[in-house]
C-alpha cells in the first residue's frame, strides 16, 4: 500500500509491484524485491526506489506504526524472475516455431 500511495511522486510511470517481503524474525530489517516494469531503466527506477527509502519507511511508520514496536530498516532489490521467465518463454516459443523442439513422440 505504501508504494502505491508513495510510488507516483518517486517512479513516474513505472509500474513496480512487491514480489517478496522478507523481515528478519527481529524486525530490524526487510528484504524488499520489486518488478519494474514499463521503464527504460529499471536501475534508475531502483535508485529512486533507494533515494527514497526514508520517506518509504516513515509512510509505512504512519501506516503500522501503532501495531509494531519496530519499524524496520528497508532494503529494496531488484527481481528479475519474471523478465527471465518471459525471456525463456520466448526463446522456446521461438523454437517451437522453427521445429527445433523434436518431435513428441521422440
Amino acid at each position: 500500500m505504501v508504494l502505491m500511495e508513495e510510488g507516483s511522486y518517486i517512479f513516474d510511470k513505472a509500474l513496480v509491484t512487491v514480489t517478496s517481503v522478507v523481515v528478519s524474525p527481529d524486525m530490524q530489517s526487510a528484504k524488499i524485491y520489486l518488478s519494474v516494469f514499463n521503464a527504460d531503466n529499471k536501475l534508475e527506477v531502483m535508485a529512486a526506489v533507494e533515494e527514497n527509502n526514508h520517506r518509504l519507511r516513515l509512510a509505512l511508520s504512519n501506516k503500522v506504526g501503532k501495531q509494531v514496536r519496530r519499524i524496520p530498516e528497508l532494503q529494496f532489490y531488484l527481481d528479475e524472475s519474471l523478465d527471465e521467465f518471459f525471456r525463456m518463454d520466448k526463446v522456446l516459443s521461438d523454437l517451437r516455431a522453427n521445429n527445433q523442439m523434436g518431435s513428441e513422440e521422440e
